[in-house]
């Protein structure tokens, strides 16, 4: 079996965590052969997963791109804005794609990687990673056997989870949507590709609502300093101290902003002085109602799809975990975090006519990696099947079926913004090349 040579750009968590799997479940298969990263711990921590072979480093990925093809797929899991300039130069030089979610932060920039991809016969795998789970995996098969009949509508909810909103969000990279993505599409296009993939119909229109309401200052409290290191008078009892990246359950964050060998392995090898230095001086030590951010932080969107399918979708801060129904002329499906800590079960089917109800619980080997609910393990698991297809478009997260979630999110941030129910065949016109 020739193995496939795999290089990235960008040697952060998702890097990290894709070649760990690689090199520790799939390591007869593939070989990492180049990595480009400005921080060296980042690129000698990635190094580490694999036994053996040479592995040429970057500083950027202008040097990387400047050298001849080292590799026959390329990882590219840099800042959202930072996607589009090395996918593109990269097709160009033959790689196939390992593309990190958002494809680009421009819709534009979107349309030109997918025309690129198809002109030159590449493969871009989208790291649209909820594809891979076991559950919605299960989901989609239910739905595809008929069990609940035709889809009629779907509801879904995220709960991002108030510490992560405030990790990411609020303090974090995402912050500040003009350096990012808007948060419907660099949280959410999950979760649009989810409820595109379910309803199997294109997405006619969009309507949206949302705001960023409560992480703002005006909910300050009394006398809170700018950084939370500066003696904040509700320290004790605010759960959003930034002291709290010294506690045991924030460490697993922590360890995606300190770039150290004790610490890169998220081992909680920082100490308490070298954490309250960073956070003294890193915007994660900024107080979460004076950080000038403007992701929102809950948001609706309903979508209108052929043959009459509705869908919802709820992204929300103050709640933790995805949940989903999708509502069928014979029966419904429900699932998620809201019912499993309610049931024990992971998906419930409750039948029209006979009222019968049936449930599953699913099992599985995430790879030692439970995130995504192991969709990142899913996903790394299908790289040589896919990365070796003949044809490039029927790949399962490809660039061409995940353009039309890419459409949804920012038809319904331009819904957001101007109040009005937006057409997606007009709206992506706009766009396409």
């Amino acid at each position: 079996m020739k193995k496939i040579q795999i290089a990235a750009i960008g040697c952060g968590n998702r890097t990290a965590v894709y070649t760990s799997l690689l090199m520790k479940y799939f390591a007869d298969k593939f070989e990492i052969t180049a990595l480009a990263d400005p921080v060296e711990e980042r690129r000698i921590q990635i190094s580490s997963y694999q036994k053996g072979g040479n592995i040429r480093y970057f500083e950027t990925a202008e040097d990387f791109l400047k050298e001849d093809k080292m590799a026959d797929a390329l990882i590219i899991a840099t800042q959202d804005k930072f996607h589009f300039e090395p996918a593109l130069r990269a097709l160009e030089k033959g790689y196939d794609l390992i593309l990190e979610k958002p494809i680009s932060n421009r819709l534009d920039e979107v349309f030109i990687l997918e025309k690129k991809a198809k002109e030159l016969n590449k493969k871009v795998l989208i790291c649209h990673v909820l594809r891979y789970s076991p559950f919605y995996n299960k989901l989609k098969e239910l739905i595809d056997e008929g069990l609940i009949g035709d889809v009629v509508s779907i509801d879904a909810v995220e709960g991002v989870k108030a510490w992560h909103q405030a990790h990411s969000f609020v303090r974090g990279n995402w912050a500040d949507t003009k350096e990012s993505s808007p948060m419907i599409l660099a949280k959410s296009c999950h979760d649009m590709d989810i409820l595109s993939w379910l309803a199997d119909e294109k997405c006619l229109s969009v309507s949206s609502f949302g705001e960023l309401s409560y992480f703002r200052r005006e909910n300050a409290p009394e006398g809170a300093p700018l950084r939370c290191t500066d003696g904040c008078p509700v320290s004790g009892e605010c759960i959003y101290d930034a002291r709290h990246y010294m506690d045991i359950q924030r460490d697993p964050w922590l360890a995606q902003l300190l770039d150290s060998e004790k610490n890169a392995e998220k081992t909680g090898g920082a100490s308490d002085e070298e954490i309250l230095n960073f956070l003294k001086t890193s915007p994660w030590g900024k107080c979460v109602f004076q950080a000038d951010n403007d992701a929102v932080d809950h948001q609706v969107v309903s979508l209108n799809f052929n043959r009459g399918i509705t869908a919802t979708f709820t992204m929300t801060a103050f709640d933790s975990g995805r949940s989903i129904s999708v509502f069928g002329t014979k029966g419904s499906l429900k699932g998620g975090e809201f019912i499993k800590e309610a049931t024990g079960h992971d998906l419930i089917f409750t039948d029209h006519g006979s009222g019968e109800m049936k449930n599953w619980d699913l099992s599985y080997d995430a790879g030692g990696y439970d995130s995504h609910g192991g969709g990142d393990f899913g996903f790394v698991s299908t790289w040589y099947e896919q990365l070796t297809a003949d044809n490039s478009r029927i790949l399962k997260s490809s660039i061409h079926k995940s353009v039309e979630s890419h459409v949804m999110a920012w038809a319904a941030e331009e819904s957001r913004i101007s109040g009005k129910t937006v057409e997606l065949g007009e709206f992506s016109d706009q766009f396409e090349i």
